[in-house]
């Protein structure tokens, strides 16, 4: 069932036994334009792994730990930040998001503009896919799961992205000094 059948359903009253508690709850909020249904499938996936890692590690007797050490932290929030980007930006990964999203423009050799695209859950997964803070949610629970189960490698693959983010941020840096000059 489509969003769309969903909120027509609701306005004739057949979302419920009763035929009133679907209509006014999200009554006037958008018109229809947000796939408010799809966003609750997104939602309930990520705390459906959020579960799933809380099982696993209850099951394979991992501990969970205290307290994430501010080294870790620090690293695994870098990692993210341009993880994120990677992902919801950068050209060489457009074919990740080129199911759910329309190219724009290219804005340069290494960044494209997208919108998301289609309706549902392929918009919402469009819309994921395109926001670097969306994704930057996502990304950085991942890598605290790797912390608990794999902390090596995940530190190992939070490091590469690190470094390439300071890398990056020396280039632009050299890039704006070589200009003032």
């Amino acid at each position: 069932m489509s969003d769309e059948q969903t909120r027509q359903g609701a306005v004739e009253g057949n979302g419920t036994s009763d035929g009133q508690a679907w209509q006014g709850i999200f009554e006037g909020y958008d018109d229809g334009e947000q796939p408010l249904q799809s966003y609750t499938v997104l939602a309930g996936v990520f705390n459906l792994i959020f579960a799933v890692f809380l099982l696993l590690t209850k099951g394979t007797g991992k501990r969970l730990p205290e307290r994430i050490a501010t080294g870790d932290i620090v690293l695994l929030g870098v990692a993210t930040h341009k993880m994120s980007t990677l992902i919801a930006n950068d050209a060489v990964t457009s074919f990740i998001r080129a199911p759910f999203t329309e190219l724009q423009e290219k804005e340069s050799p290494k960044s494209v503009d997208e919108e998301p695209r289609g309706t549902g859950f392929r918009r919402s997964i469009g819309e994921l896919v395109t926001c670097k803070f969306c994704m930057g949610q996502w990304i950085a629970s991942f890598f605290t799961y790797g912390l608990v189960f794999a902390p090596a490698v995940t530190r190992l693959v939070a490091s590469i992205f690190a470094i390439v983010t300071i890398s990056d941020h020396l280039h632009q840096t050299y890039k704006a000094l070589t200009k003032r000059a």
